[in-house]
């Protein structure tokens, strides 16, 4: 028996052939869309007789599962699901899977190289120096700092793991574990108030839910000092762009590095044009370890759900 398996994300197997003869040996044959260009109807048709489903950031709505009435799988290219449609793919009894701990090391390097580059302006000094300037640009060390972690699941560990090199004092805000399974990361266990007083340093590694949804608003980033810095590696959706906007123009607080955005791309984003901000296009997942562990592991929750019923980690 052979399984069609739609895969909707350009960089599952980009970087190794090993995903694709997971698939072919769990006997699955992959229909690659382009994931950029496909419209919404153009995507049903492609996953009306599919059995499994591969996608990465592409919205997954409610139309799209309710009309692929064999689709048994979705698994996500990474981690978070706020994109998938969970409650309709649970009344239609399709599996979503997705691949925690796959990125962690990509995204929490590119969290400390965020830090270390807003910290030291190093994209504008580099700017700068194309441009035949030379001349002193000061910045702040992230030696010795204290790092306000939100969110501290795999990512989060990662990162405080990275920054103890730093010298940093990492303080913890995580609603789902205890003081001690914190303290046992290397953390230090606090509330999201005492986070946001004192640290020079707030790196988000949340997901996305409606509760957290706006979590850094204006009321937060008013309590954050004037010298302190926000990091966003984890969902846009999480910060209230404009408020944040507001906060860097008035250096309000000193700056931010931003990963990710609430629209993506943004075009015309008012806070890439800011100097106290760096940014990149949501590449924390995209080392080639990273990539290559996600497909493998993508490819074995669709292989194993399609033969057994059970994905690897299953989300629903």
């Amino acid at each position: 028996m052979s399984y069609k398996v739609v895969v909707a994300t350009r960089s599952f197997g980009s970087t190794s052939q090993k995903p694709w003869d997971v698939l072919a040996e769990g006997h699955c044959e992959p229909v690659t869309v382009d994931i950029a260009t496909i419209a919404d109807q153009e995507l049903i048709n492609v996953l009306g007789d599919a059995d499994g489903f591969i996608v990465g950031r592409r919205n997954v709505t409610s139309d799209i599962i309710a009309a692929c009435s064999k689709l048994k799988v979705i698994c996500m290219h990474g981690m978070g699901v706020d994109h998938i449609d969970l409650e309709t793919a649970k009344k239609k009894r399709v599996i979503v899977a997705n691949c925690p701990g796959a990125n962690s090391n990509s995204v929490a390097d590119l969290t400390l190289g965020l830090m270390l580059a807003v910290a030291r302006q190093i994209p504008h000094v580099n700017q700068a120096l194309q441009h035949g300037k030379w001349g002193h640009f000061s910045g702040v060390e992230i030696w010795g700092k204290t790092l306000g972690l939100v969110g501290f699941g795999a990512v989060g560990q990662a990162v405080a793991k990275r920054a103890a090199g730093f010298n940093m004092i990492i303080l913890v805000y995580d609603p789902f574990l205890t003081t001690t399974e914190v303290e046992n990361a290397g953390g230090l266990s606090a509330h999201l108030e005492q986070i946001l007083k004192d640290a020079d340093f707030v790196s988000l590694h949340a997901p996305l839910t409606e509760a957290n949804r706006n979590l850094i608003d204006r009321e937060a980033l008013r309590k954050m000092k004037p010298s302190a810095y926000l990091i966003n590696t984890a969902r846009g959706e999480l910060v209230d762009e404009q408020a944040l906007f507001n906060a860097l123009k008035e250096n309000e607080i000193a700056g931010a590095a931003l990963d990710v955005f609430c629209k993506e791309p943004p075009i015309g984003n008012p806070l890439l044009e800011l100097p106290n901000v760096v940014a990149t296009p949501h590449i924390g997942a995209h080392s080639q370890e990273a990539i290559t562990k996600m497909s493998v592991l993508a490819a074995r929750n669709i292989v194993q759900a399609l033969q057994t019923g059970e994905p690897i980690h299953r989300v629903i």
